[in-house]
């Protein structure tokens, strides 16, 4: 019998306390769902192969050990064990780890775990059927584009999204962030814990399929929604909104700054505030419909009368109006701000540095973030835990199966 602490280390506080997670996977979205399970308290191992977590080497930056800033936001508070899948003695260590989880994250190639005779519709469901398994793909396992693989970027090509995001008269671009992989990794955490929610009544796991396609749809909204109601195919807009004006970046003396005015009481507190209290009552901007209309007509004047503004001194002027607007900051500027800080949304501590846990409770604790682990720093003890002799890990070691 396995020892629960050697294999997945000890208990952590958070609601899912207790909850034993297998990471089998690598890049974006298997990695953050992992991590997200993690932050909350489940104990969560990575396994990696002989390379490794390809996003290791993605850099720089790097941290001091080597490791990939990229990796390190993605993989904290994980225990790690290093196994060669491909060879038989591998497999069936992980064979045993799954018998031993709760939840199994994995992105390989479609049929690769039916290859090793772990899939899971023919062979795990059965053999343990409270396991809730978790499968990410690009495109989905069946379908015309079924088994393809898939990368954030193509499919913010294929699915719609890359075409409304960039200006009118330039090439769509990509999002500045990999937005696909992000949001799918949410859908799939959603997807393990109402599974897990299920099993509580019913007693049984089930699959949880998370694909990029599925993530990419369900972010195109409103022009999802645009698109089924009249047909016409929704354009690209640059920083403005589609259906909403003014929403978007203008120019202020110390920088770039955002406005949203985006109902009419709100637009006649912005005019109110510029000093132009008239664009509300002309007939062109009266309604949010009448905006939209003359749009190329609104932001010239909109962009005068804000250029000649402090950011700092606009912003509160505004914000103290009801209109909600406030200057565009870098990624450094957004993550030390004081409310960021204050939310808890940046960690800075002897071992950890970076985006803090976003979901707060008002009982529950979160668990508090440490550095990921290097590849194959757990391996002995895990296999220690399942039971595996000294001499056995030492023959497996010179066998290079922990690589």
């Amino acid at each position: 019998m396995a020892d629960a602490g050697d294999v997945w280390g000890p208990d952590e506080d958070g609601i899912l306390s207790g909850l034993r997670v297998l990471d089998l996977s690598r890049v974006l979205a298997g990695p953050y769902c992992a991590q997200m399970l993690s932050d909350h308290g489940a104990s969560v191992l990575k396994v990696e192969g002989p390379a490794g977590d390809e996003t290791r080497t993605w850099g720089p930056p790097f941290h001091d050990d080597g490791t990939s800033a990229y990796f390190y936001g993605l993989n904290r508070n994980k225990r790690n064990i290093s196994l060669d899948l491909a060879d038989d003695a591998g497999r069936a260590v992980l064979t045993r780890l799954i018998g031993e989880a709760d939840v199994v994250v994995e992105n390989f190639k479609a049929g690769t775990m039916a290859r090793w005779g772990l899939g899971y519709e023919d062979v795990l469901a059965d053999r343990h059927p409270r396991l809730v398994y978790c499968r990410i793909s690009g495109f989905g396992a069946d379908g015309p584009m079924g088994g393809l693989p898939g990368y954030d970027a193509v499919l913010q090509a294929y699915g719609g999204l890359m075409s409304v995001n960039g200006y009118p008269d330039r090439e769509p671009l990509r999002v500045g962030v990999p937005v696909v992989d992000v949001m799918t990794a949410h859908l799939a955490f959603s997807g393990v814990l109402l599974a897990l929610h299920e099993r509580a009544a019913s007693g049984r796991g089930q699959l949880v399929d998370a694909a990029l396609l599925d993530g990419v749809v369900s972010l195109l909204h409103p022009h999802s929604a645009s698109w089924t109601a009249d047909g016409r195919v929704p354009r690209r807009t640059g920083g403005a909104h589609p259906v909403l004006a003014p929403y978007q970046v203008f120019t202020t003396r110390s920088g770039d700054f955002f406005v949203s005015a985006a109902n009419d009481r709100q637009f006649a507190a912005l005019a109110t505030v510029l000093g132009s209290p008239e664009l509300a009552t002309d007939p062109r901007f009266a309604d949010n419909a009448g905006r939209i209309t003359h749009i190329n007509e609104l932001v010239p004047l909109l962009a005068e009368l804000i250029d000649a503004w402090d950011g700092a001194e606009l912003t509160r002027r505004l914000i103290a109006a009801g209109v909600p607007a406030g200057p565009v900051n870098d990624v450094g500027t957004a993550l030390t701000d004081p409310q960021v800080r204050h939310r808890g949304l940046y960690v800075d501590n002897d071992d950890y540095r970076g985006v803090g846990v976003p979901v707060r409770f008002g009982r529950s604790r979160t668990r508090e973030p440490s550095a990921p682990r290097s590849r194959g720093a757990d391996t002995a003890e895990v296999l220690r835990g399942l039971g595996y002799g000294e001499a056995e890990i030492a023959r497996l070691a010179a066998a290079g199966v922990l690589r």
